[in-house]
């Protein structure tokens, strides 16, 4: 029973998580918006923090959404800030070959 809670709980979490924020800004893609000097501090930020716990993945390992659940769920265990979550997330996205 209380795996099914945890299970329901963490798929709730994820599907809130993943859900988009409304903004007043355009509706470009992210990572068409960050300049070259943003991708690479999150270059940088995703080799170095991400390593520190684990081998790094590969970007083409997961879509883009998927990407989305697994920086909402490491960014808070990296102790990264929102502009440092984005600029990773904008550097992995930019660096999917697929």
């Amino acid at each position: 029973m209380k795996k099914l809670i945890g299970t329901a709980i963490l798929a709730a979490f994820f599907i809130t998580s993943c859900t988009p924020k409304s903004t007043a800004t355009t509706t470009a893609p992210v990572a068409a918006t960050s300049t070259a000097d943003q991708l690479a501090q999150g270059k940088t930020i995703f080799e170095n923090a991400c390593k520190r716990c684990h081998k790094l993945p590969n970007p083409d390992d997961f879509t883009s959404v998927e990407w989305v659940g697994i920086m909402n769920s490491m960014a808070p265990k990296a102790k990264l800030n929102d502009e440092q979550h984005q600029w990773v997330y904008d550097y992995i996205v930019s660096a999917k070959t697929k």
